[in-house]
């Protein structure tokens, strides 16, 4: 999951090339083909062929073109709590998305055509709905709770100060937020 929301964060970012675009969307797609086999069956050694160089590409791709703010956010919850980074980025990747908003569906669009969800006469919101809703259902098959233990919620309000030091201005979102933004993003996934 953290391998799908580089993919994701580096191509609906706004310094992506073409390179790394096409890495995103071919990582996004072999993800959404091969995850859940890999994950079901550790011997299907073709599945996790395909997981290997679907996580190859999607490092490649936010090694050109960065990450956002799932990853900031994330950073912040792995230092603090030490929650693992992939778990905390499979939870907040697609609140994450939900709160770019519009400033997102032309890309999110992009990459549910690359996983299947989607076809070019699918509305750019229709298909980013359906991008989010894949990613819970990936989450939801593989046991990975909608929310994350361990958050004190006093502590929010200077975590989403650090993830927002961090992205802003390195990181190119597709959306500018503020700390008090990302303050509602680590409400809604705290437990």
């Amino acid at each position: 999951m953290d391998a799908l929301t580089h993919a994701i964060e580096a191509y609906i970012g706004k310094s992506t090339v073409k390179s790394s675009r096409k890495d995103a969307l071919d990582a996004a797609r072999l993800i959404s083909e091969n995850l859940y086999k890999s994950y079901k069956n550790g011997d299907d050694i073709t599945a996790r062929q395909n997981m290997l160089k679907a996580s190859f590409l999607a490092g490649r791709a936010f090694s050109k073109s960065y990450v956002g703010y799932c990853h900031a956010i994330a950073h912040s919850l792995g230092g603090e709590y030490s929650i693992p980074h992939g778990l905390a980025n499979a939870v907040l990747i697609p609140i994450t998305i939900e709160s770019y908003g519009e400033s997102a569906y032309k890309k999110c669009k992009d990459i549910a055509i690359a996983m299947g969800l989607a076809d070019k006469n699918t509305h750019k919101k229709d298909a980013t709905r359906a991008l989010i809703d894949k990613i819970k259902d990936m989450n939801q098959l593989m046991g990975i709770p909608q929310k994350l233990k361990g958050i004190k919620k006093e502590d929010i309000p200077r975590l989403a100060a650090y993830a927002d030091k961090e992205a802003n201005p390195l990181y190119p979102v597709p959306k500018l937020m503020d700390s008090a933004e990302l303050e509602k993003i680590y409400y809604e996934v705290t437990e």
